[in-house]
């Protein structure tokens, strides 16, 4: 397939021009070398690394992580694309949690002519493909509604009923889907108040997210990241405060499934296509 149709599609179909990233801090401080287009630095979504005139296989990955670049660069293949939610390394425990991509590994991507497309608000906005419902689907929470507006811009949050009547069975039941530990910071009672959780993938760990929470009169909420540090203090004394249980069950594990269904898009084109596994971070929670 030429790469150009394939980009166009799916600036049509993600609907970019719809959503906003610019104002993300942590994006500003990226490093742009000569594959990224001018487009990219000047809305941080779309297009990143463009080395490909044609695509022949895809693979899709929460963050383009050294690993994740060596797997595909170790296979040999060639007229490729990495599908990324993205831009940036995610590491909680560094002092700038997101990193730049390794450019020695885009210099060989260059080579192989792998490019790499990013969906970051994008792919948060509500729908088919997005992290939020496709979380909730693999946890079995039914959707209802949708809250947390990004940047004004869409809803990122779901809201839905769940058959789980205690915060303890929920957390047992993410764990086993995640396999790994989850963690439940038990600000109010063990009991979900009418069956209904809030829902947010990814670094939900914001006051603003909580203060919707509570005026949905919901009183537990599940997001990727939940440890207590200086950017957090607010929101965790918000919900201890509130009342408010909080879920965490880390960064990489709440998005993964949305880039896993993204498959889904690009084999119904005609494309082969891969999800790549990563490690998640214990420390997000």
């Amino acid at each position: 397939m030429r790469a150009s149709d394939l980009y166009e599609k799916l600036e049509k179909d993600f609907d970019l021009d719809s959503c906003k990233d610019v104002d993300i801090k942590c994006w500003s401080g990226m490093e742009f070398n000569q594959y990224v287009p001018e487009l990219f630095r000047k809305r941080y979504m779309g297009l990143y690394i463009d080395n490909s005139t044609e695509i022949n296989t895809v693979y899709t990955a929460v963050f383009p992580s050294d690993e994740v670049l060596k797997h595909i660069l170790a296979t040999g293949v060639t007229d490729t694309l990495l599908l990324v939610h993205h831009p940036m390394i995610w590491d909680i425990r560094l002092p700038d949690a997101f990193t730049y991509i390794d450019n020695e590994l885009v210099d060989q991507m260059n080579k192989k002519k792998i490019s790499i497309y990013v969906l970051h608000a994008p792919l948060d906005k509500n729908g088919q493909y997005s992290t939020s419902v496709n979380f909730a689907k693999a946890i079995g929470v039914r959707q209802e509604s949708e809250f947390c507006k990004y940047f004004g811009v869409v809803n990122v949050g779901i809201i839905g009923s769940t058959d789980y009547k205690t915060v303890n069975d929920l957390v047992k039941h993410i764990k086993s889907v995640v396999a790994h530990d989850v963690r439940l910071w038990n600000y109010g009672t063990k009991d979900i108040k009418n069956g209904i959780v809030a829902l947010a993938a990814g670094g939900g760990n914001e006051k603003f997210i909580l203060e919707e929470v509570l005026n949905l009169g919901i009183n537990t909420y599940i997001t990727g990241v939940t440890v207590k540090n200086d950017f957090s203090k607010k929101a965790h004394d918000f919900a201890e405060k509130n009342k408010i249980n909080l879920i965490g069950a880390t960064h990489y594990s709440t998005e993964k499934f949305a880039c896993i269904v993204m498959c889904s898009y690009f084999e119904e084109l005609g494309l082969s296509c891969e999800f790549i596994e990563d490690l998640p971070l214990i420390e997000d929670i």
